[in-house]
C-alpha cells in the first residue's frame, strides 16, 4: 500500500476501472488497504481515517476485519465511483451486471405501484417488494413510496460513497428480511479534512444534466466532523426525441400499435343499430373523412427519462471518546422531486342524438367516439412526485479487553412521499357526453369548442397519493476470539435486535385536493431478532503443509421474530480452502426470506374491489357478448401473505498467481431456488382459464351472495354497490369476479457463474490495466404458480450474458480508460419476432491532474455510449427492450480540495 500511496494519482489508472469482483481473501485485502487508497484522492482525505484491521466491518459478516467465508464480493471502490461519472447510486448499481438493471437507465414510473427504482440482484424480485436487501454502512433505510416500501437509493450522493460491497449470496442469516438475491451495502465516508467541490455538466441530443457535491470537515486526530451537501439535476426525454421509441412498428416488420383516441379523434357511425347486415363506417376527425382512421403514437408524448433535481445533506462524526470507547454517527436527509409526462388520456364513449353537438352521419341516432384531450390539456398528463427522507445513525464501540468488543447501534429514518398523478375525470366526461345543452355538453368533434367549465370539470381530476414511513432498530452485537488453535483464532459473534416500521398512507382518485373519499391506511410491524456467526479456521499459513495451505469453515444462524407473519431460521455456512498460497477454493450454502412488506399485506391504500362495467376478460369459448357485463377485480394487499423464501449456495475459486504479479482471476458458480414468490393472478391473460391451477382465483357469473362474500369490507369502487350490478335480469349480471390482489405464487430456480480477470502492471510511462468481469445464466426456469407449467426463461426473454471489459492506463497526470458494455440477446416467442439482438455500448474516461498549476485539481471527461447505440428493436408499444440510453452522452468535470 505505501506504493500505492506514493503513486499519487497514477493509482487511479492502475486499477481494473470502475466494476470489480472481489474474491472472499482478496477482499479482506482491499479493505485493509481502504485507507490508503482514501488518503489520495484527489480529495486529499486525512491520512488520519486509517483504521484497524480488526475495527473494520465487512458486509455478509458480523466479525471485524475478516471476510465473509466462501462468499464472493462484488466490489465498487471510490476510484471506481470517479471512472463513472455517475450522478447517483442508482446510476452506480445499473453498471453492475449482476444486478437485474444493468445497462438501463433507472428511473421510476411515476405511479403508486413504483415510484423507485428496486435493486434486483439476479433478477428475482416478483410483485411483492425486495429481494435484495439495500444497507449504508450495515444499517437499513427507510423505505419510500405510497404502495411500497423499498429503499430509494439516490438518497445517497456518490461523493460521500467510500465504496460499495455487494454480496451477491443469501445474506438473511446475517441481515435477516429481504437478503435472497444478495446485499448492497454503501459504506460512506469516515474522516475528511478541508474543503472540497466538484461539479460536472453533461449533454446530449435534447438532454442537458448537471451535478455538484462540496463538502467541509475537520480532522483533529482523536475524531472528525464532515458535512457534504449535493445537488443534482436532469432534463427530461420523451419519446418523440428518440427514433427507437415509437408505436409503429411497421416499417421494420412489426406491429402498429397506435391508438385511435387521438387529437383529432375518430367516429364510428353505429349502423347496427339500424339492421344488423349494415356495417359500422369509420370517419376521420376534423373532416369526417370516412372509411379513413386516425392513429396516434402514444409514446411520442411520453417520457423515457423524467424531469429530475435531487438535493442531498450527508454529514458524519467519529470521535474516539478514551482509549476503550469510540463514537460514530452519520445523518442524511435528502429531497427528489420529479416530474413524468405521460401521454394524454384518450377516452371513448357514445354520443347519441340528444348531445347538441351531436352530427349525424346517416339515420343511426349513435355514434362511438375515440378522442384524446390532447389539444384542450396539452399533449402529456404530467406526474408530479416528492421524496422526502431523513435518518440518523448512531453507535458505541467498547473494547471489553482481550480482542472482545461490543457494538451499541441505533437507527433511526422518517420518509414522507406524495406523488400526483395527472388524470381525466372519465366520469365527469361521460356526462358530458350525455349532456342535453350547450352548457353541460362535450363536443366531441371539436373539443375545443366545448363550455369552458365542462372542460374544466373533466380536467380537474387526479391519482393522488401520500406516505410517511417510518423506521427505528437498536441492536448490540459482541464478538472475539473465543481460543486460539493451530490455524488461528477461533472467532465469534453474537448479537440482538429490535426492529419497528410503520406505514401511513393515503390514496385519492378523485377530483384535485378533494380527499372526502380518500382510503386512509395506518399498519406497522415489530420484529424481534437474535443471531451468532462462528469462525473456525482449522489450517492457517503458519501450520499449513503442501496442498493444504489454508482451511477455515463458518457457521451463522439468525431467527427473526415478526408480530404478524411469525418466526424464521435462517443458517448459513461456508468454507475457506487454500491449496496454495495463490489459490482459494470457496462455498457456501444457506436459506433467505423476505418478509411481505407492509404496502403488501395489512396496508388498505389500494385495497378495493374495482367494478368494471363490461368484461374485455372472456374466457376463449364463451360469447363475445359478455363483453357487455360488469367484471368485478379485488385489487391490492393481502394479510394472508407468507414470507418469500430461498435456497442458496455457490462454489468457486480465486486465484492471485505469484508468477504474474497484477494478474487476478475469480469464478463462482451460483444457484437460487426461490419459492413463494409473491404475485399476481394473470387476469390480462387468457391462462387465467387456461391453467387450472388458477381455477381459485377466479368465479364465473358470481352470484350476489358470492360477490358479497369474496369482497366482504372491500372498498367498492366503479359502482354504488355490488346489489346495484344485479337488476335481476338473466345473463346481465357480473359476468366474473376475479381476485388479483398479491399472492404467493411461483417459482424461479436459477443458476449461473460470475467471473473476474484483472491485470494491472506497471511501466516506465505510468501504467496499464485490463478487466474482463460479469455473468453468465446456466439455466433460469420459473412456474407462475406452484404445480403449474414451466417455463424456459432462456428461451423465452432473459438474455445469459452480461458483462464489462475495460482496458485503460496512464501517463504522467493524464489517465485514459474505454470500457466495454454487454447485455446479451435473447430469442422470444411472438407471431412477429424470434429474437431479441444484444445490446452493446462503448464509454470513455478522461482525466488530467493540474497539480502543475492548481494543487489538488483535477479536469475529467466521460463520453457515454461513444457510437450512440439504440438499444434493441423489440415489436411491443414502445419499440424497443434490453436495454436503455441516454444516447451519446458527453461530461465535462472539475475536482478541487482546499
Amino acid at each position: 500500500m505505501k506504493a500505492m500511496k506514493a503513486a499519487g494519482p497514477v493509482f487511479l489508472a492502475r486499477r481494473p476501472m470502475w466494476r470489480r469482483g472481489i474474491s472472499a481473501l482478496a477482499c479482506a485485502g482491499a479493505l485493509l488497504g481502504a485507507s490508503g487508497a482514501y488518503a489520495q484522492d484527489v480529495d486529499g482525505d486525512s491520512a488520519g481515517a486509517e483504521a484497524s484491521d480488526a475495527d473494520i466491518v465487512v458486509t455478509g459478516t458480523l466479525l471485524r476485519g475478516v471476510a465473509p467465508t466462501g462468499t464472493n464480493v462484488v466490489g465498487v471502490d471510490r476510484e471506481d465511483v470517479l471512472v463513472s461519472g455517475a450522478a447517483s447510486a442508482n446510476d452506480l448499481l445499473a453498471a453492475i451486471p449482476q444486478v437485474g438493471n444493468f445497462m438501463t437507465q433507472p428511473v421510476g414510473t411515476g405511479e403508486f405501484g413504483a415510484p423507485t427504482v428496486r435493486p434486483n440482484i439476479r433478477n428475482l424480485g416478483s410483485s411483492g417488494g425486495a429481494t435484495t436487501l439495500v444497507l449504508m454502512n450495515g444499517h437499513r433505510l427507510v423505505g419510500a413510496g405510497i404502495l411500497q416500501t423499498t429503499v430509494d437509493p439516490s438518497i445517497i450522493p456518490p461523493d460521500v460513497i467510500e465504496r460499495i460491497e455487494i454480496v451477491p449470496d443469501g445474506g438473511s442469516a446475517i441481515y435477516g428480511s429481504d437478503a435472497i438475491g444478495g446485499v448492497v451495502n454503501f459504506i460512506t465516508r469516515k474522516r475528511f479534512d478541508g474543503i472540497a467541490a466538484n461539479a460536472r455538466y453533461g449533454f446530449a441530443d435534447d438532454y442537458k444534466s448537471f451535478d455538484g457535491n462540496v463538502t467541509a470537515g475537520r480532522d483533529w486526530g482523536s475524531g472528525s466532523l464532515f458535512v457534504s451537501y449535493a445537488y443534482a439535476w436532469h432534463d427530461n426525454i420523451q419519446g418523440i426525441d428518440r427514433d427507437y421509441s415509437t408505436a409503429d412498428n411497421t416499417a421494420r416488420g412489426g406491429t402498429d400499435f397506435r391508438q385511435t383516441t387521438c387529437a383529432p379523434g375518430n367516429v364510428t357511425d353505429l349502423l347496427s343499430l339500424l339492421s344488423p347486415v349494415l356495417a359500422n363506417v369509420d370517419y376521420a376527425l376534423p373532416d369526417f373523412t370516412p372509411g379513413v382512421v386516425n392513429k396516434c403514437d402514444q409514446t411520442d408524448f411520453a417520457d423515457i427519462v423524467p424531469r429530475e433535481t435531487r438535493h442531498s445533506v450527508f454529514a458524519g462524526l467519529n470521535q474516539q471518546l478514551s482509549d476503550d470507547i469510540e463514537f460514530n454517527m452519520t445523518a442524511y436527509w435528502s429531497r427528489r422531486d420529479t416530474q413524468i409526462r405521460q401521454a394524454q388520456a384518450g377516452f371513448t364513449g357514445t354520443i347519441t342524438a340528444l348531445n347538441p353537438y351531436f352530427r349525424p352521419l346517416s339515420l343511426s341516432p349513435a355514434q362511438n367516439i375515440a378522442i384524446s384531450f390532447a389539444d384542450v390539456f396539452g399533449d402529456s398528463l404530467i406526474s408530479n412526485q416528492r421524496f422526502d427522507s431523513w435518518g440518523v445513525t448512531p453507535s458505541f464501540a467498547f473494547k471489553l479487553g482481550g480482542g472482545w468488543q461490543l457494538r451499541a447501534e441505533g437507527n433511526y429514518g422518517r420518509s414522507y412521499n406524495v406523488v400526483r398523478q395527472g388524470a381525466i375525470n372519465a366520469s365527469a366526461a361521460t356526462l358530458a357526453l350525455a349532456g342535453t345543452t350547450l352548457d353541460t355538453a362535450l363536443n366531441p368533434y371539436d373539443p375545443s369548442a366545448t363550455n369552458p367549465a365542462v372542460l374544466e370539470a373533466i380536467r380537474d381530476f387526479e391519482n393522488y397519493g401520500d406516505a410517511k414511513q417510518q423506521l427505528a432498530a437498536a441492536r448490540l452485537v459482541l464478538d472475539g476470539s473465543l481460543v486460539t488453535i493451530p490455524g488461528g483464532d477461533v472467532r465469534v459473534a453474537v448479537g440482538a435486535e429490535y426492529h419497528y416500521e410503520d406505514l401511513a398512507s393515503r390514496i385519492s382518485l378523485d377530483r384535485r385536493n378533494v380527499f372526502t373519499d380518500a382510503i386512509n391506511s395506518n399498519v406497522s410491524r415489530k420484529v424481534k431478532s437474535v443471531y451468532g456467526e462462528l469462525l473456525v479456521p482449522l489450517v492457517g499459513a503458519d501450520n499449513g503443509s503442501p496442498g493444504l495451505r489454508g482451511l477455515q469453515f463458518s457457521g451463522s444462524v439468525r431467527l427473526d421474530d415478526y408480530n404478524d407473519v411469525g418466526s424464521t431460521t435462517n443458517p448459513k455456512i461456508g468454507f475457506n480452502y487454500k491449496p496454495f498460497d495463490d489459490l482459494t477454493i470457496r462455498g457456501n450454502w444457506g436459506t433467505s426470506f423476505h418478509a411481505p412488506s407492509l404496502a403488501d399485506t395489512t396496508s388498505t391504500a389500494d385495497s378495493r374491489a374495482q367494478v368494471l362495467l363490461n368484461s374485455p376478460f372472456i374466457r376463449p369459448g364463451d360469447s363475445l357478448l359478455n363483453f357487455l357485463r360488469p367484471t368485478i377485480i379485488l385489487a391490492g394487499g393481502n394479510p394472508d401473505l407468507k414470507p418469500e423464501r430461498a435456497d442458496t449456495w455457490s462454489l468457486g475459486f480465486d486465484w492471485k498467481p505469484n508468477a504474474v504479479p497484477g494478474l487476478r482471476a475469480s469464478a463462482t458458480y451460483w444457484n437460487v431456488k426461490f419459492k413463494d414468490a409473491i404475485g399476481l393472478a394473470p387476469f390480462l391473460s387468457p391462462t387465467l382459464y387456461t391453467d387450472q391451477n388458477y381455477a381459485s382465483f377466479y368465479i364465473l357469473n358470481p352470484t350476489l351472495a358470492q360477490a358479497q362474500a369474496a369482497v366482504g369490507d372491500l372498498l367498492i369502487n366503479g359502482a354504488p354497490s355490488l346489489a346495484s350490478l344485479y337488476p335481476g335480469i338473466p345473463g346481465t349480471g357480473p359476468y366474473v369476479l376475479i381476485d388479483a390482489r398479491r399472492n404467493n405464487l411461483g417459482r424461479v430456480n436459477t443458476d449461473g457463474i460470475d467471473f473476474d480477470l484483472s491485470y494491472v502492471r506497471q511501466t516506465g510511462f505510468g501504467s496499464i490495466n485490463a478487466s474482463f468481469a460479469g455473468t453468465y445464466t446456466l439455466n433460469r426456469e420459473t412456474q407462475a404458480i406452484t404445480g403449474g407449467a414451466t417455463t424456459d426463461n432462456l428461451k423465452n426473454g432473459t438474455g445469459r450474458f452480461f458483462f464489462v471489459a475495460g482496458l485503460g492506463g496512464s501517463v504522467g497526470d493524464f489517465t485514459a480508460h474505454a470500457s466495454l458494455n454487454h447485455r446479451g440477446g435473447f430469442p422470444i416467442v411472438s407471431a412477429t419476432q424470434d429474437h431479441i439482438s444484444s445490446f452493446n455500448t462503448v464509454d470513455l474516461f478522461f482525466s488530467y491532474d493540474l497539480k502543475a498549476l492548481l494543487p489538488n485539481t483535477s479536469l475529467t471527461m466521460n463520453i457515454d455510449n461513444v457510437f450512440d447505440q439504440d438499444p434493441p428493436f423489440f415489436d411491443g408499444q414502445t419499440g424497443y427492450t434490453n436495454g436503455g440510453t441516454l444516447g451519446r452522452f458527453i461530461s465535462f468535470g472539475v475536482r478541487t480540495k482546499f
